[in-house]
């Protein structure tokens, strides 16, 4: 990447990354905004940007005070497009901890355990069986298991230990609890969090593996878990635009979820920094680049911060079915999610399905050497991009590679975010949008 002729102090320099797209008048530095972006979106006052303590609406009304502050325009009366949707919450108290015969295991929420996201509230101590590889050794021993009466207990699924496809399944298939157990507890490598927009007849838990014989020697729980399902949550996508000096009524458009997984009782919050904390600094970046005057769109460039991602892509299925202009007049649309990484480079969702325009992006990325690869992937229904896709506009979903691995889970944290890349990214979305414009 060539840079100007022009001088800059150099703790500057040495600070930041200066990204220059093609056709630049003024060096513009992406990263000091992204992080103050990513810093607030992440913050404890936002709770996770979900469902709880109106974390949606905290985050909805930054973006908006930083569209105001671009000077976005609006399309109708306001950047906000609301609408409401069902989602499960959990505002209240959560307790879980674990009686076991030999040993003392102290857990920890978001740490140590997690609770299933479409869980009810409960209250009690329980005793807990264990279904694991001996269970299902046989069809005897799976059959004498079964005789059980479950439905004062709760089942520990432990899928350590099965290699053959068909125990497996059946392993799988306990989550789902076909035997009328109380709740069931799964123990997992990795604890994962989600949004649900249903709540279960009965309560999930995910908690860390142990070891066999831990796992063995557990007998019991104690579980609180304070629910709050919520039939017709009010949430908002925001939207805003520029308007583009030679075909206004013609639009390339860039998305951004802003939402992420909220908090989990009283203590736990998910700050999702790479997820998508990240998508939505270089949504308010490239807002920031085209707002200047001297580097005004020939096409009109909208900035789509969708709602209800993680609760099934809601926002973005919202707005296909209610347009604030017809889906027709979009050039283009490039969503972006996860973008705190690419060590290894970007990911480009779609890109088998519009070769000139991949080709034109792998071209630019080689003529700049902005990042280490622009990998093809075919097409995914993964984030905002795919309702639009099933409407027939044309769109790409970028995501980065590489680094830090923490998804939905409370390790994604603006202070581990790498951001390694970021500025590489976004000179090759600049250009890319340059392209598109031609």
């Amino acid at each position: 990447m060539k840079l100007r002729s022009i001088y800059i102090p150099f703790f500057f320099i040495a600070s930041f990354p200066i990204v220059l797209c093609a056709q630049q008048k003024s060096v513009f530095d992406p990263l000091p905004r992204a992080r103050i972006i990513i810093d607030s979106l992440c913050s404890p006052d936002m709770h996770g940007r979900g469902y709880v303590m109106n974390g949606d609406k905290q985050a909805a009304r930054y973006l908006e005070r930083e569209y105001k502050q671009l000077g976005l325009k609006f399309f109708r009366t306001q950047y906000f497009q609301e609408f409401n949707f069902p989602v499960n919450t959990f505002p209240g108290k959560i307790n879980f901890d674990l009686k076991l015969k030999k040993f003392d295991i102290d857990v920890s929420p978001g740490e140590d355990y997690i609770i299933g996201s479409n869980s009810p509230s409960i209250k009690g101590e329980y005793k807990v069986v264990l279904f694991d590889s001996l269970t299902t050794r046989s069809k005897k021993s799976l059959k004498k298991f079964k005789r059980n009466n479950f439905s004062d207990k709760f089942i520990l699924v432990n899928l350590s230990g099965i290699r053959e496809k068909d125990r497996q399944k059946v392993m799988e298939d306990a989550r789902e609890n076909p035997y009328g157990a109380k709740g069931i507890i799964v123990a997992t490598d990795k604890l994962t969090w989600s949004v649900s927009q249903k709540a279960a007849s009965f309560p999930t838990i995910e908690t860390k593996t142990y070891g066999y014989e831990k796992m063995k020697s557990i007998e019991g729980i104690r579980i609180q878990v304070e629910n709050k399902y919520i039939p017709d949550y009010r949430s908002q996508n925001v939207i805003g635009y520029i308007e583009g000096s030679q075909h206004p009524d013609s639009f390339i458009v860039f998305s951004a979820h802003y939402d992420h997984l909220g908090r989990m009782g009283k203590d736990v919050y998910f700050p999702g920094a790479n997820d998508n904390a990240s998508g939505c600094a270089m949504l308010l970046n490239l807002a920031a680049w085209y707002s200047k005057p001297e580097n005004k769109p020939n096409y009109s460039i909208a900035f789509f911060a969708f709602t209800g991602e993680e609760a099934g892509l809601l926002g973005s299925k919202y707005y296909t079915e209610h347009p604030f202009f017809p889906l027709s007049k979009i050039k283009f649309l490039v969503n972006l999610d996860i973008l705190g990484t690419g060590d290894e480079g970007i990911t480009v969702v779609n890109g088998t399905m519009h070769k000139e325009e991949f080709g034109a992006l792998q071209k630019l990325n080689s003529e700049k050497k902005y990042l280490p690869e622009v990998k093809l992937r075919g097409k995914a229904a993964n984030s905002d991009h795919y309702p639009f896709d099933e409407k027939g506009v044309k769109t790409f979903f970028i995501y980065t590679l590489g680094g830090i691995k923490a998804y939905h889970d409370i390790y994604d944290k603006a202070e581990t975010l790498p951001l390694t890349k970021f500025s590489e990214l976004f000179g090759l979305l600049c250009d890319f949008s340059t392209y598109l414009q031609q």
